[in-house]
């Protein structure tokens, strides 16, 4: 897909836009770059058509055609193209989602495109040896994505043991953030807490206990709501 494609898709996402919204979307986001005022459904539905329109390889190039864009909606768009349970071959699709990761500066781009990469971590689980680099990262959302894109695993109510594995192994990352006062990396921290205490409260409380004490009051409250 060559780059012009991605401009007739940008201009069919210009042709939705509204003003007005886009202002106030500008205002919410604080994050300075063009807004165009679409509803993220519609966003969605537009990506799904052009989804079904494409193979894998025209794909992949429109997504990267759509994020090299920098407007809000033909970024959402480019993620939901790739936000798929299966996709084979996706390895593709895999390095273009983290090469995302370095320019994350907000967390709904950021959340968004975890979740489509979340996708990719839960079909080949070496790829946490990629995201284990993140957790060191001196990027506030590049270290959050590490907790954000391997959510899925904090979910599973009947974990595999190479999940409960790979569990493990992100609950060490989170044990190592809770000195981090910056309130989006403790709220990460409370939300993997959070969900995995749905599915197993036990192995929850057990975390609580050791580190709860270093956590922000907010994020101990959040982990902790369903125990």
């Amino acid at each position: 897909m060559s780059l012009s494609n991605a401009h007739n898709c940008i201009d069919q996402l210009i042709q939705l836009g509204n003003t007005e919204k886009a202002a106030q979307m500008a205002a919410y986001h604080k994050v300075a770059r063009r807004y165009l005022g679409i509803d993220n459904p519609t966003v969605t539905n537009l990506a799904n058509q052009w989804r079904s329109e494409c193979d894998l390889e025209t794909r992949v190039a429109l997504a990267k055609g759509l994020w090299e864009s920098d407007i809000f909606e033909a970024r959402l768009a480019a993620i939901k193209l790739l936000t798929q349970a299966r996709i084979r071959p996706d390895g593709e699709v895999w390095n273009l989602i983290i090469s995302w990761v370095a320019g994350f500066d907000s967390w709904a781009l950021a959340d968004h495109a975890c979740s489509a990469g979340s996708r990719r971590i839960m079909a080949d689980l070496s790829r946490l040896d990629e995201v284990e680099t993140w957790s060191h990262s001196d990027h506030l959302w590049t270290k959050r994505a590490a907790l954000v894109i391997t959510l899925p695993l904090s979910k599973r109510p009947f974990p595999k043991p190479d999940e409960l594995e790979a569990r493990e192994r992100v609950l060490s990352w989170a044990a190592s953030y809770v000195d981090d006062n910056e309130w989006f990396i403790q709220k990460a921290v409370a939300w993997w807490i959070r969900d995995m205490s749905k599915h197993d409260a036990e192995r929850a409380q057990v975390f609580l206990e050791q580190y709860g004490d270093k956590m922000k009051a907010f994020a101990r409250k959040e982990a902790s709501k369903h125990l």
